[in-house]
């Protein structure tokens, strides 16, 4: 599993090294719109997966709530230190108070 993890690691950075060393030039627009595009609809996935299901099955608890406040805050231009801080906060007193 280490071996897994360190040969991923390796590939993810020898992407980003290139991205480095490549000219601007031969990146076409259509391709930095569809990176554009790619990495947005990762973040979104990863954020509904992490946020709204537990032990493989879909699930509205205190992460949820956590989730709507940051939401909220971000929509609201609040600093990103805050939103976080807020969220868990939020996350952690809904667990308290429920007996999560």
């Amino acid at each position: 599993m280490i071996l897994i993890v360190l040969a991923a690691s390796a590939a993810v950075y020898s992407w980003k090294l290139f991205g480095y060393l490549i000219p601007q030039t031969w990146i076409s627009a259509g391709f930095r719109l569809f990176a554009d595009r790619v990495t947005t609809v990762l973040l979104a996935a990863l954020v509904g997966v992490q946020g709204f299901t537990a032990a493989g099955e879909y699930s509205l608890d205190a992460k949820a709530v956590g989730l709507g406040v940051a939401a909220l805050l971000l929509a609201l231009r609040v600093p990103y230190i805050l939103v976080i801080i807020a969220a868990a906060l939020t996350a952690a007193a809904i667990r308290a108070a429920l007996g999560f």
